[in-house]
């Protein structure tokens, strides 16, 4: 049932998109820093009088369109839907942020364990989206597109893409607040030890046959 399917799928795509904004938003309230991807826009959202979801919403719409300028016409239309997913994660962000708000870790032990917990969260997240493997979510879509594009494995354009954001963070806090705000160990943490959480996770759920299931008919062709 190929309709039913879809719905599966896509179901596990919002899902995995909750877990992502709310693994960001806990690590960003343990006070250590917030992830890479939304580093810029945390800093930004601190001086502007927007959300962070939504500017979340508007740096993944310009991801999109890089993504675009990079692959020119062998861009999949499918693809378009990244609108969507930008739209969706931007809610998901502010979300968390509302469901994380009672969390106010005031030691810094307890900021480690907030710190651990986001990114336990966000890894599941980011699990489950890719296993959906319906739509991309703009900010793997335009690594993706660079990897391809320059023929660089997509692992080493990821921490230059990651790092890129984070610096431009960096400068962004000290021209608008002369001092750090927004990025601390939490953000060099979160770069390195989510991408090694979605590893663990991925053997524990491989090993309930998670993603055969999630791909059903897929996995039959």
């Amino acid at each position: 049932m190929p309709g039913a399917r879809s719905i599966k799928h896509y179901f596990f795509l919002l899902l995995g998109l909750f877990f992502m904004g709310l693994g960001i938003s806990l690590v960003t309230r343990s006070s250590l820093g917030t992830p890479p991807i939304s580093s810029l826009p945390y800093v930004l959202c601190m001086a502007i009088p927007v959300t962070f979801g939504q500017l979340t919403f508007f740096f993944s719409i310009l991801f999109l369109l890089a993504e675009i300028l990079i692959l020119g016409r062998s861009f999949p239309k499918q693809q378009y839907l990244q609108v969507f997913v930008a739209l969706f994660f931007g809610i998901f962000v502010d979300i968390g942020m509302i469901i994380s708000a009672p969390v106010h870790p005031g030691f810094y032990a307890g900021q480690v364990i907030v710190l651990l917990l986001g990114c336990t969260v966000l890894a599941l997240g980011i699990y489950v989206q890719v296993t959906a493997n319906v739509i991309m979510n703009p900010g793997e879509g335009v690594v993706k597109a660079l990897a391809k594009k320059s023929g660089i494995r997509f692992g080493i354009i990821k921490i230059i893409f990651d790092t890129s954001l984070v610096c431009t963070a960096l400068l962004a806090s000290l021209f608008l607040f002369g001092t750090l705000q927004g990025i601390r160990e939490g953000t060099i943490i979160a770069m390195f030890l989510v991408g090694y959480i979605v590893l663990l996770i991925s053997s524990v759920f491989r090993a309930f046959h998670f993603d055969e299931w999630l791909a059903g008919e897929q996995s039959a062709r």
